[in-house]
This record gives structure tokens, C-alpha cells and sequence, in this order.
């Protein structure tokens, strides 16, 4: 039986932690943060720009994803990196393609979690995606 690529991501990110810590729906609080920084949460989420009907996520719809459905959550700051990225596709071949990383710094309250939520389904629904990766952890920042 072959797993939907989105449990597939998920097992294999959560299996491996589960001997140490478990596979949680929030990270635990940082508590090693120097005096100055502050503990918070980073959500890295993944964007893959192939579309199913073999076009691609232009620079123009990129930007107005950005524009219109994350500056909006998080006004105060995030980050977007180019990408590439790999995966095992339901027929088994490798597929690979570009993306968009985005990192984003939050209090990891509930009201950030629902964005990050609305995020992804946004863009899966735009865009015709099956996934879109969300890596979540926690971090210690300064400003």
C-alpha cells in the first residue's frame, strides 16, 4: 500500500522522534533561551511550485500569494528562500522541482497556528497542490 505523500511526510518526520520525544502538535517550550531572547515558535513551510496540470506557479502568482494571503497573517516579518524540492512521487519516480521556503516566527498561540493552517490551504487550494511541507519547531530569538 502506497501513503498519500502528505502522511508519508508526516511519518517520517514524527517516526524517528518518537524514541526521544514523541510526535507532538506543538513543540515544548524552549526553555534554554539566553537572557534577551525570546522563546518562540518557527514554522518552515514549503511551497512546491510544479502544478499538476504540468504548468508552474509563475513569479506573478507567487508574489500575490505573498501579497495577499501571508503578509497578511504575519505582518510583522517572515522570510522566503528559493528552493528546490525532492520527493517520491505516487507512481515512485523522484520528482523534483522548484519551491519557495518560508520561515516564519511566532508566539505559538492559537491564533498563529490557524494562520499558518489558512496558509497552507490556500495555497493548496490555488494552486492545485496536493501538500505543502510545514516543519515546526521551536526557537530562541533576538531582535
Amino acid at each position: 500500500m502506497r501513503l498519500p505523500r502528505s502522511v508519508f511526510v508526516a511519518m517520517t518526520l514524527c517516526v524517528p522522534a518518537l524514541s526521544m520525544v514523541g510526535c507532538r502538535s506543538m513543540p515544548p517550550a524552549v526553555n534554554t533561551c539566553e537572557p534577551g531572547d525570546t522563546a518562540m515558535i518557527r514554522d518552515t513551510l514549503h511551497f512546491g511550485r510544479h502544478r499538476p496540470d504540468g504548468g508552474v506557479v509563475d513569479d506573478a502568482q507567487w508574489r500575490a500569494f505573498v501579497d495577499d494571503t501571508l503578509t497578511p497573517r504575519f505582518p510583522d516579518g517572515l522570510t522566503i528562500l528559493p528552493g528546490t524540492g525532492q520527493w517520491r512521487g505516487g507512481d515512485g519516480r523522484i520528482e523534483r522541482e522548484p519551491s519557495e521556503v518560508v520561515t516564519i516566527l511566532h508566539a505559538g498561540d492559537a491564533a498563529s497556528r490557524r494562520a499558518i493552517d489558512e496558509i497552507v490551504d490556500a495555497y493548496k487550494r490555488r494552486h492545485a497542490q496536493e501538500a505543502v511541507l510545514r516543519v515546526r519547531d521551536t526557537a530562541c530569538a533576538r531582535f
